[in-house]
C-alpha cells in the first residue's frame, strides 16, 4: 500500500499547489506522511457529514474541493464545528487534502467535469492561464452543443444531469431562445461576465449569481439573446469529484496500488427546501 506522502505527490501533479490563487488555502490539512492509504473518498465540502462518511467508509484520505480553513484560525477546539472536524479526522487517522482553485484551472478541471455532465463539447478555456503554452488550462470553459437547444431545454438538461438540490436551475433570458454555444464555470461565476460577453456565447451556466451583477449584465445585453443559468454552487462542482476519483483510480492501477476510490454522494448544499412563487403578480392578480 502507498504511504500518504506518495498519494499526495500524485495529487500535486494533478493539481499543483502553486497554481492556486494567492488567497486560497490548498494542500494537506491533516495527515501523517508515513501512514498507509488504502481507501480514498472525494467530496466537495470538508464538513462533519463528509468526515463522518469517510470514517464510516474506512477511508484513510478525504480529498475535498473546498478548503477547511480558507481564512485561517486561532483555534481547533472541538467546541467549534471546524475544530470538531479536525478532531474527528485525527482521532480516526483520516488525512484531509484540498484542491480548490488549482483544480478549477486544471486540465481537466472543475469546469471540464461540469461540461461533461451536461454533454457539452469543450472548445477552450473561458479565461486562459497565461502560463500554459498549450492554452488548455484556465478558469471556466467555452463549449458547444452537438445540437441546438432552447434555453428552457438546456435548463431542463442541467436540472436532470446535475445532482438534485433545493434551488434547481434559475434562468434569466428568453426561455425559447436557441443555444448553440455555452460558457460554464463551476462555483461562483459572476466575476466572469466580461469574459462571457467577449466569448460571444449564447448562454452562461454557473452558480451564485447575485442580483445586481446579473441585473446589470442582462440590461447590457439588449441586442443579444444571451441567457444566464444559475445552479447551486455545490451541484456545479460535484461532477469534479467523479472526474478526480477516476484520475486517481487510473494512476493507482498504473502504480499497482490497488486503492479503493469513492465519491461522496452526501448533499452538502446548505439550502434544504424551496417554495415556488405563486403564479400571481405583485398585486395578487393572476398573471
Amino acid at each position: 500500500m502507498p504511504r500518504l506522502s506518495e498519494v499526495i505527490a500524485v495529487l500535486e501533479t494533478l493539481w499543483p499547489a502553486e497554481r492556486a490563487e494567492s488567497w486560497d488555502a490548498v494542500g494537506t490539512v491533516v495527515g501523517e506522511p508515513d501512514q498507509e492509504v488504502t481507501r480514498v473518498l472525494f467530496a466537495v465540502d470538508p464538513v462533519q457529514e463528509t468526515v463522518d462518511e469517510a470514517v464510516k467508509l474506512g477511508a484513510d484520505l478525504l480529498v475535498t474541493h473546498h478548503p477547511l480553513y480558507l481564512r485561517g484560525t486561532t483555534t481547533v477546539a472541538a467546541s467549534t464545528f471546524k475544530g470538531r472536524v479536525v478532531h474527528t479526522l485525527i482521532k480516526n487517522d483520516v488525512a484531509l487534502h484540498v484542491a480548490h482553485t488549482n483544480a478549477d484551472t486544471a486540465d481537466p478541471g472543475v469546469s471540464d467535469a461540469l461540461a461533461g455532465a451536461l454533454d457539452l463539447r469543450v472548445v477552450r478555456p473561458l479565461v486562459p492561464d497565461p502560463t500554459d503554452p498549450e492554452g488548455r488550462r484556465g478558469l471556466g470553459r467555452v463549449c458547444e452543443l452537438d445540437h441546438p437547444l432552447t434555453v428552457r431545454e438546456l435548463a431542463a438538461r442541467a436540472a436532470g444531469r446535475l445532482p438534485a438540490t433545493a434551488q434547481g436551475i434559475r434562468v434569466a433570458g428568453d426561455p425559447e431562445a436557441l443555444v448553440r454555444t455555452v460558457a460554464v464555470s463551476g462555483g461562483s461565476g459572476d466575476s466572469l461576465f466580461d469574459q462571457v460577453r467577449a466569448a460571444g456565447v449564447d448562454a452562461f451556466l454557473t452558480a451564485d449569481l447575485r442580483h445586481h451583477p446579473a441585473s446589470e449584465f442582462m440590461a447590457a445585453r439588449a441586442h443579444s439573446p444571451l441567457a444566464l443559468l444559475d445552479a447551486a454552487h455545490w451541484a456545479t462542482e460535484w461532477p469534479w469529484c467523479e472526474l478526480a476519483a477516476a484520475q486517481l483510480d487510473e494512476i493507482s492501477d498504473r502504480h499497482g496500488w490497488g486503492l479503493r476510490v469513492h465519491v461522496s454522494k452526501t448533499v452538502t448544499d446548505p439550502w434544504t427546501a424551496h417554495a415556488a412563487s405563486s403564479a400571481t403578480d405583485i398585486s395578487g392578480a393572476p398573471n
